[in-house]
Parts: C-alpha cells; structure tokens; sequence
C-alpha cells in the first residue's frame, strides 16, 4: 500500500514548508538565483532539496534572505551580512529566552 502524502494546500500556513523554487524565490525577493546559492554557502539557510536535487525555499528562508540583501544592498559584504543576520537572530531569541525566565521567576515568587 503506497505511502499517503500530505496535500500541499494544508501545508500553507507552514512557514517552514518548502514551496518555493529557486527561481521563484529569486523572483520574489528581486534578486538571482546566484544570491541565493551564495547565503547558502554562507551557512545562513540551507534549503531542502526535492527528489530532483533542486532547491526549495520556505518563507521563513525567504524572510532570512531578504534581510540579508537589505544589507547587501547598502553596501555589506554578503559574507558579513549572513553573520550580521545570524547575529540578530541569536540576540532575538536570547531576548526571548530571557523573557520566558524573567516570567518563570516572577511566577515563582508570586507562589511563595
């Protein structure tokens, strides 16, 4: 019995889900394919591959990359801009972490 795929339209809400083609995503952040592969190298998203080895992109990695070229457009280095990326992303999710236990702690005390 062959394997039940999940259809692409609940897959539409997923950030993470890969829809776009490498082409496509160029189109959508107005830049080449070449930009594309080039954040990859840099480490700053890795796309999923389809079973053809083509790229695929998610909106979440479309978001990464057009930040990036916001810096590359005004003038970065694309390797200094996937780590100014990274780092911006690091920084928001220690914020975020730091968030959550300042919530814990203040819960903490008000049980005491």
């Amino acid at each position: 019995m062959p394997a039940e795929k999940t259809p692409a339209a609940g897959n539409l809400d997923d950030d993470d889900y890969p829809a776009y083609t490498m082409g496509r995503a160029a189109d959508l952040l107005g830049t080449t394919p070449a930009f594309l592969r080039a954040v990859g190298e840099a480490g700053l998203i890795t796309p999923l591959r389809s079973e053809g080895g083509h790229r695929r992109y998610s909106r979440r990695q479309l978001r990464i990359a057009a930040r990036a070229r916001e810096l590359v457009d005004q003038g970065t280095p694309i390797e200094a801009a996937c780590r100014i990326v990274s780092l911006e992303d690091q920084l928001d999710d220690a914020l975020r972490q730091n968030q959550d236990m300042r919530r814990r702690l203040d819960a903490n005390r008000a049980n005491i």
